[in-house]
Parts: C-alpha cells; sequence; structure tokens
C-alpha cells in the first residue's frame, strides 16, 4: 500500500474532481476535492497540480472542515493560476503528491505572519497546535476586498488564547500598514516563543530579519519555480538546496546566510530577477 502511495505521488497525477467553488475575493477561490490522502498532509507541504491542457504549479494544500476533502486556494494571475481558478464544480484536475518538508511546531506564544495566499498554510498549521498555545495571527492584504480567513481562523483558534488582527495597506479595514509594521509594534509588547510565515517574499524577509533580531526561531515557507516537485528539475534552485526537496520550509538561520532570499528569483527559462 504504502508502495502504491509512492508510485501516485512520484509517477503520475490523481485526477480528482472539483466538489466546491468557494468565492474567498473577487481574485480569490478556494476549491474543495475529496482525498484522504492529501487531506492528511502536513503543515508546509505542497502537491503539484495539473491543468488538463494548459500546465502543472506547485499549491500549498489547503484544510477542509469535512473529512477525507482538502482544497487549493488560488489567486487568478498568470496563465495556469488564472485557469486552475476558472475551474467549476464537476471538473476534473490532476494532483500529485504531497512534497517538500514542513513547519517545526513549536509550543509557547507563536505569532503566525501570512499574505495573501500564504495563508494557507498557516490555517493548516493552526490545526497542528496545541489548544494551550497563545496563537497571535496577522493577515496582510491590499484592501478590505483581498481580507480572507480572518472568521476562519477565529474558529480554528476558538479554544486557544487568541488574536487575529487583520492589516490592510490601504487602512480600509482592521490595521493601516505592512503587517511587519504591525509585528515590530507587538514585538515590542509581547514576547514569542516562534515565527512562522508565509507570503510576498520581501514580506517574509523583513519578518524573519525581524524574529531574528529579537532572537526569536522563525521558519518561513518560500516559493520558487517548480516544475517537477521532486527535486530533479532544478528549476527551483535556491542557492545552494532546492525549494521543492530540501524546503519549501527554511528556518531564519539558513534564510539570512541565503544571498537570493528576499532580493532575487528565477525565471522560467533560469535567470535570476530581482523583486
Amino acid at each position: 500500500m504504502i508502495w502504491l502511495e509512492l508510485q501516485r505521488n512520484i509517477d503520475s497525477s490523481t485526477m480528482v474532481t472539483i466538489e466546491k467553488v468557494i468565492d474567498e475575493t473577487p481574485t480569490v477561490r478556494t476549491l474543495v476535492f475529496s482525498d484522504d490522502f492529501l487531506s492528511k498532509v502536513l503543515p508546509g507541504q505542497f502537491a503539484m497540480v495539473w491543468i488538463p491542457g494548459v500546465n502543472e504549479l506547485p499549491m500549498s494544500i489547503m484544510i477542509s472542515q469535512e473529512k477525507g476533502k482538502a482544497a487549493f486556494t488560488v489567486r487568478k494571475h498568470g496563465l495556469a493560476s488564472t485557469a486552475l481558478y476558472s475551474v467549476k464544480s464537476g471538473d476534473q484536475i490532476g494532483v500529485r503528491g504531497p512534497y517538500g518538508n514542513s513547519f517545526t511546531i513549536r509550543q509557547g506564544r507563536l505569532l503566525l505572519v501570512g499574505g495573501g495566499t500564504g495563508l494557507v498554510p498557516l490555517m493548516r498549521l493552526a490545526t497542528f497546535l496545541k489548544k494551550t498555545d497563545d496563537v497571535t495571527i496577522l493577515m496582510g492584504a491590499k484592501t478590505k476586498q483581498e481580507v480572507f480567513f480572518e472568521g476562519l481562523a477565529n474558529k480554528l483558534l476558538e479554544q486557544n488564547p487568541h488574536k487575529v488582527i487583520v492589516v490592510t495597506e490601504d487602512g480600509t479595514y482592521g490595521e493601516s500598514g505592512l503587517v511587519t509594521d504591525i509585528m515590530q509594534r507587538l514585538l515590542k509588547e509581547s514576547k514569542f516563543d516562534a515565527v512562522y510565515t508565509c507570503g510576498p517574499e520581501k514580506m517574509m524577509h523583513k519578518v524573519v530579519q525581524l524574529a531574528s533580531e529579537n532572537k526569536i526561531y522563525a521558519e518561513a515557507s518560500i516559493e520558487r519555480m517548480m516544475k517537477c516537485g521532486m527535486g530533479l528539475c532544478g528549476s527551483c534552485c535556491f542557492g545552494d538546496v532546492l525549494a521543492c526537496k530540501d524546503g519549501t520550509v527554511f528556518d531564519s538561520r539558513y534564510l539570512l546566510t541565503n544571498k537570493e532570499f528576499g532580493y532575487t528569483h528565477r525565471s522560467k527559462s533560469g535567470m535570476l530577477e530581482n523583486y
């Protein structure tokens, strides 16, 4: 049985049927499907998702509140993500995985910092925390229209001492400014035992720097161009490691020595480009 699952993960996509489409914002949707295997993955792991006739792309695996179901939360942006965003209930997509490592789960006072669809692995992380953990989640968005998962986060943490703080860049909802501005304030007011982050890389770079300056353990889930998801093609080269095989989660000690983190990424051709 284990061998069969590995064959599924490595050799080919498993076709799943989209059962529900949830509009989160005008540009973000969550696609729910049945997959007992992917429903149980660790926080931070990802799957390769094939949109028939279009392309394959890496996606963090979103939780579902229904047993045996998993989901992908996608923002329409490029060709493949827009095609995935556009699938309807009853349509089929291919999935393989999970791949990658996961967040190291610590206990105590925890700070989760997410931006946009980077909140997906943090929502899964929230389901792995102990009820005694004191959890603060910072959610970043450009405007009120782009805020999502606030209600879900409060529900997931309803048995924990917790705060969910929404931050919008234009000040139309919640706190005004950048999540890193609010993080700086929180670090002056409270002590944290660990920081976890996922979202735009410039944001994560600042989050990791702030955590390091305050001597707090931190991890970030990074995004890179991925074509195979298994460390074979080298497309996701990230300094001296491969994001898909060695990550996507890295701790601050490594990230702050990686000269690419927060500064450059690779195009489809493999060329380094600045953020």
